[in-house]
């Protein structure tokens, strides 16, 4: 079974444009840092979120981290730390994580790192949802990707049809 760690903005994102299941769909279980888990439930959080993570779904698996968190990572944010570093002592098939700068810590580190955008479109490729729609409601959020990188992805997949 693969091991697939998240970051919080993938989460708090497909919650909004509830697409969140297509994680479920696509990687049978998700786990997630004690630092996500309190910043999806952070002030400020949209409520729709909070209620999401106020009683969380089977497949998704909160597990803390048993290493101590790599100080060359101080410049993340703790949830961003957390995942990086759950990500690599469990030897995670892939990260998600949208941050840049996480990104490519994460990189850095050896890890496999995929976006938002990719879980989409990995998504629609075995069917679970619509990518030019489910795009549109991104957009329509405070999610930001470059108006290209839509573009490219939604131009492979039609290419892939």
């Amino acid at each position: 079974m693969n091991v697939i760690i998240s970051n919080t903005t993938p989460i708090h994102y497909l919650i909004l444009i509830k697409h969140v299941d297509v994680l479920r769909q696509l990687y049978g279980r998700v786990l997630i840092p004690p630092a996500v888990v309190e910043e999806l439930q952070a002030l400020g959080t949209p409520p729709k979120v909070k209620a999401w993570m106020a009683s969380p779904p089977d497949w998704l698996e909160v597990r803390a981290v048993s290493v101590s968190l790599d100080a060359s990572l101080a410049f993340l944010d703790v949830g961003e730390r957390e995942a990086i570093s759950l990500a690599k002592e469990l030897e995670a098939d892939a990260l998600i994580i949208d941050e840049m700068d996480g990104r490519q810590a994460a990189r850095a580190q050896g890890l496999r790192v995929i976006g938002t955008l990719r879980v989409l479109y990995d998504a629609a490729e075995a069917g679970f949802c619509n990518l030019e729609q489910a795009y549109e409601r991104l957009q329509q959020t405070t999610f930001r990707a470059h108006p290209d990188l839509y573009k490219a992805f939604l131009e492979a997949f039609n290419q892939q049809r």
